[in-house]
């Protein structure tokens, strides 16, 4: 069985499905990757058997969203202060910003 944060799952559990998009969604901006630093920490990411996979990163002291759609296409968000940054990444789960 895996154990995540404290928390007992069960074994076919495979990642966090973020919601669909809500009515009146905010509008990422997304922009192409750019190698910034040599080294960047996932801190949390979304299932990836959806067609979209988000994970939320940091690096540099700061963190980002990047988006990888359909496993090649891959974009991040402008890097961010850790709140506005968590802030965000919420809101992708909860369907309110793509």
């Amino acid at each position: 069985m895996l154990v995540t944060n404290s928390l007992r799952l069960p074994p076919e559990y495979h990642g966090i499905h973020p919601a669909a998009a809500q009515e009146g969604y905010e509008e990422v901006v997304w922009h192409k990757c750019r190698p910034r630093v040599s080294r960047v920490r996932v801190r949390r990411h979304t299932c990836q058997c959806q067609p979209v996979m988000f994970e939320l990163c940091q690096a540099g002291g700061l963190l980002f969203v990047r988006r990888t759609e359909d496993r090649t296409t891959v974009t991040e968000t402008e890097w961010l202060r850790a709140a506005p940054a968590e802030q965000l990444w919420l809101k992708i789960l909860l369907g309110q910003a793509r």
